[in-house]
């Protein structure tokens, strides 16, 4: 299922998605952004070799971007999902998943210098 929003982004993060999960605290929201950059990095690592488990990985990354408003890590999370279900060849997909990472963290990054 994919994730919203229907109109397309500008920023590959929808704060209001992450304002509305923080209840408009500000340095909350950072707190959560910097945890979830900090998660991102670490998951990406773990699933790099794409082991049995990195199903079960990508599906945590995906749950904790949709949280914070990265729809676009949580659609290419589980996309991987998908091909590891499927039996498809992953690699594709994991390119895809680390390239919408680097993306939010750049966000995230931009953000915290606003």
């Amino acid at each position: 299922m994919p994730s919203p929003p229907l109109a397309p982004l500008e920023s590959p993060l929808d704060l209001d998605q992450l304002a509305r999960m923080t209840l408009g605290d500000a340095e909350l929201e950072q707190e959560v952004l910097a945890m979830f950059a900090e998660q991102s990095v670490r998951l990406i690592a773990a699933m790099a070799a794409l082991p049995a488990e990195a199903g079960a990985l990508a599906h945590k990354l995906k749950g904790s971007a949709r949280g914070i408003g990265a729809f676009a890590v949580a659609d290419a999370a589980a996309g991987l999902e998908a091909a590891i279900r499927t039996g498809v060849n992953p690699s594709s997909a994991f390119a895809a998943l680390k390239e919408a990472v680097a993306e939010v963290r750049a966000a995230i990054e931009a953000n915290r210098k606003a």
